[in-house]
């Protein structure tokens, strides 16, 4: 397996809310552990991918207030 290689749906979090007028990304597992996220508007328009190690820094920093929220 590829650690490029997505193994499970994208999914968006419950806070993007509903609708049609969605703007957020959507995210899911890869074959490493990692993640894959992409545009919900532009689902076709390619995926970055993430390592592990990646992922959960940007995780804890998420979580640690580093993007000002």
């Amino acid at each position: 397996m590829s650690s490029q290689e997505v193994v499970s749906p994208f999914v968006k979090s419950s806070f993007s809310g509903g609708g049609s007028a969605n703007e957020c990304v959507e995210v899911a597992h890869t074959a490493d552990g990692g993640r894959a996220v992409r545009d919900s508007k532009n689902r076709d328009g390619g995926l970055q991918f993430y390592a592990p190690e990646g992922w959960s820094a940007f995780l804890d920093g998420v979580k640690g207030g580093a993007f000002g929220g």
